[in-house]
């Protein structure tokens, strides 16, 4: 698994971030402030961590379209989507965000992923004229928030949504970038805004048998539409026969305790207490500068959705992100 150290955790009060963003800053010593720059379109967060791959080849879209859960053999120059890849029974193993600049798809995928991402994809070539490569160590990635009036250069490729804009630069560039488009935000700032929208992240929102109808991942990662690809009969058979085991749910969590639920605390019946019966764990849990801590977290699909929850010890009210 290959990550590297981002040169900006040298700005002033860089904060490095723990787990898989640890390569870069958590935040620059103001939590709140930072996030608020986002929302209202300013600065720029620091995603050199991720994964770059590159795929090129005249049938470089054909190709991906028969992996992918998406619908991209026609997919538009500068347009961008997200995908997913499954395992034979359905679940997710990889999530790519990409798009494709006319001579080249470009995705950028969770720190350290690229590696088996890639090992995935060569495997399938056979006699497609496709190249896969790793950009990682040549390419960095950068968010510019919705609403952001930055010119990040024409010459680079940018990835537009209604989130923002990500920007693969080359990783030589990536200071002179942070000069000309600061403030720098933290993952922090960025994962509460993540949080607050409802958008899942692999390896915090999946673990190894998520689908991805639990997540809401169905509309915009996955085509349902779209020919043959590995696991698509599990995606088929729940959309058209069945209900997800589970679903995902936004907590807002009581602001009396100190300490966030971690990654993995288990989700109970607040009636029944902490030594109660686990029906889901949290998943991401932030503090975010207007709605306070919240979190995102995987409940069985059965549980009510009024009722209160204990997120480990933490009391926790849910809405409803993916219907029972």
């Amino acid at each position: 698994m290959t990550t590297l150290a981002s040169p900006l955790l040298s700005l002033p009060g860089a904060v490095p971030g723990e787990g898989p963003d640890e390569a870069v800053a958590a935040h620059y010593g103001d939590l709140f402030r930072e996030q608020r720059a986002l929302a209202e379109g300013r600065g720029f967060v620091d995603l050199s961590h991720r994964g770059v791959v590159a795929v090129t080849g005249p049938e470089r879209l054909s190709w991906l379209h028969l992996l992918l859960t998406q619908h991209v053999s026609e997919l538009p120059a500068g347009l961008a989507t997200e995908a997913l890849i499954l395992s034979a029974n359905g679940h997710i193993e990889h999530a790519l965000y990409l798009v494709d600049d006319g001579d080249t798809v470009w995705a950028h995928v969770e720190p350290g992923t690229q590696e088996a991402l890639i090992a995935y994809l060569e495997s399938m070539k056979f006699f497609y004229r496709v190249e896969v490569a790793d950009r990682t160590a040549d390419f960095a990635v950068v968010h510019l928030p919705a609403g952001s009036i930055a010119e990040p250069g024409k010459e680079l490729v940018v990835r537009e949504t209604a989130h923002g804009r990500d920007v693969f630069l080359p990783r030589a560039d990536l200071e002179a970038f942070a000069a000309a488009h600061g403030p720098a935000a933290g993952l922090l700032a960025y994962e509460a805004l993540r949080v607050e929208a409802h958008r899942p992240r692999l390896g915090l929102e999946t673990d190894h048998r998520t689908i991805p109808h639990e997540l809401g991942w169905i509309g915009t990662a996955v085509h349902l539409q779209k020919g043959c690809y590995r696991g698509q009969e599990t995606v088929a058979r729940v959309h058209n026969l069945g209900k997800p085991p589970r679903r995902l749910v936004f907590l807002h969590l009581d602001g009396s305790d100190v300490v966030l639920p971690p990654h993995g605390a288990p989700l109970r019946l607040k009636a029944d207490g902490p030594e109660g019966r686990q029906l889901g764990f949290v998943t991401t849990s932030v503090r975010h500068h207007e709605l306070g801590p919240i979190a995102l977290g995987l409940l069985k699909r059965n549980v009510p959705v009024d009722a209160e929850l204990l997120a480990g010890t933490t009391a926790a009210a849910q809405e409803v992100v993916v219907e029972p």
